[in-house]
């Protein structure tokens, strides 16, 4: 007879988060348009690695869907951080159909606001 494994399997699944967007200045604060296929910081205190894999339940605004986005961290800003950043993380929309349809509502939602130079919790 063989052991039961000793592995712990929850390790290998995804961090699920969730956020909900009401504003359009808190969406132009949290969008990361200069990640290849755009990102969404998400304010936490929980501790995460860059490239970790998060299941991320977006919601955005006064739109009904929520968006499932399997994504990965590309930004962390630490607890003290200068400039009195907002402790988080940005994780960044996968190159899929997913990640392309969230990039689009968003910037649609923004508008003329992308071209703003007002400064954000990543930059």
């Amino acid at each position: 007879m063989s052991e039961p494994s000793s592995t712990d399997t929850s390790a290998l699944r995804p961090a699920v988060m969730s956020l909900a967007i009401r504003e359009r200045s808190a969406l132009y604060a949290a969008y990361m348009p200069a990640l290849q296929n755009g990102g969404i910081f998400v304010p936490t205190n929980r501790t995460c690695q860059l490239g970790e894999d998060i299941f991320l339940l977006l919601s955005l605004m006064q739109d009904e869907n929520r968006y499932p986005v399997a994504g990965k961290v590309a930004w962390i800003t630490p607890a003290g951080a200068s400039n009195n950043h907002t402790q988080g993380i940005g994780i960044h929309f996968p190159a899929d159909e997913v990640g392309r349809r969230v990039r689009l509502r968003i910037e649609e939602l923004l508008g003329t606001a992308l071209a703003s130079a007002r400064p954000t919790h990543t930059i």
